[in-house]
């Protein structure tokens, strides 16, 4: 951990009135709380998830893409080499079943616990324009009455909502920097209150719309929200320009951050994705870090 930025955390801390409210921890890396068989090496880590008995789901570059590990950092199983081409993102549902997208072959994949595929959205290895098409997606979220969203990134700069079973309801955006535009749509996450918040990456913005995609609000200090994670009141951004995580509070003002560039405990080497377990421990996923850092407040 960077003792200077720290330092300027506390500082700020003390002379704003929304630090003075909630104060930001001091989060701190946790050593060696990993245990991988010793055949088992991440490539570029793309994405981070834990489900309801806060196992932690991984989504990596090389093989045994996806790996489980137990809430202490145990190994458990792992699966994936028949059918991830380029990972991306992941994300577990209420029911914890696992979500993939796959800019590599353009689809979207539903696993049970276990890892059984139970449903595959997209062409395989076809990229499209069509509802039942995606052009290198990013990211999956899911609304409390079963609707999931798809933000169709690279390609398309578009936002999908789906039924619980898979039928296309609504989509919104094209390229563009408006409300409603997006560049690269990244990261989409679902609050308490319904609304669909998306990192808009290379528009360095995140913006808020309502469940059928009605335009809500623009928060503009996210820095690139190339990663979105939400815990109560607080959405985790990471940002893999900057190197660090920044979090901010539901209506987007910042409340603090860490990290910077490097390799050592604390440091970031391109974090792209992250999440929150029940106990407030954060996991970030780095690209060229090739590693998974968990950090817990102080």
């Amino acid at each position: 951990m960077n003792l200077r930025i720290v330092a300027a955390f506390a500082v700020t801390a003390l002379t704003s009135p929304t630090f003075a409210q909630q104060p930001f921890p001091d989060y701190h890396p946790v050593a060696d709380w990993m245990k991988l068989p010793a055949d088992l090496a991440f490539g570029p880590v793309s994405a981070v998830a834990t489900d309801s008995e806060d196992r932690l789901f991984i989504f990596h570059r090389g093989k045994r893409p996806i790996v489980v590990l137990d809430r202490d950092g145990k190994f458990l199983r792992s699966w994936g080499d028949e059918l991830a081409k380029t990972p991306h993102g992941l994300r577990i549902d209420s029911d914890n079943n696992v979500w993939t997208t796959d800019m590599g072959n353009h689809t979207v994949l539903k696993y049970d616990p276990e890892g059984k595929l139970l449903l595959t959205l997209g062409k395989r290895d076809e990229a499209g324009t069509a509802p039942d098409r995606f052009d290198r997606p990013t990211d999956v979220a899911f609304a409390a009455n079963g609707d999931f969203f798809v933000t169709d990134g690279y390609g398309n700069n578009r936002v999908l909502k789906f039924s619980k079973d898979g039928k296309l309801r609504t989509q919104w955006g094209k390229k563009g920097q408006g409300e409603g535009e997006f560049n690269l749509p990244h990261s989409v996450r679902v609050d308490a209150k319904g609304r669909v918040i998306v990192g808009d990456r290379e528009n360095h913005r995140i913006q808020v719309f309502d469940g059928n995609g009605k335009f809500l609000a623009l928060w503009k200090e996210s820095g690139y929200p190339y990663g979105l994670a939400l815990s109560g009141d607080r959405v985790f951004v990471a940002d893999a320009r900057e190197h660090w995580v920044k979090v901010l509070d539901l209506n987007g003002k910042p409340l603090g951050r860490w990290g910077q560039k490097g390799s050592a405990p604390g440091q970031f080497n391109t974090p792209h994705m992250l999440c929150v377990d029940s106990r407030g421990a954060v996991y970030v996923a780095e690209v060229d870090g090739k590693r998974v850092q968990k950090f817990v407040a102080k």
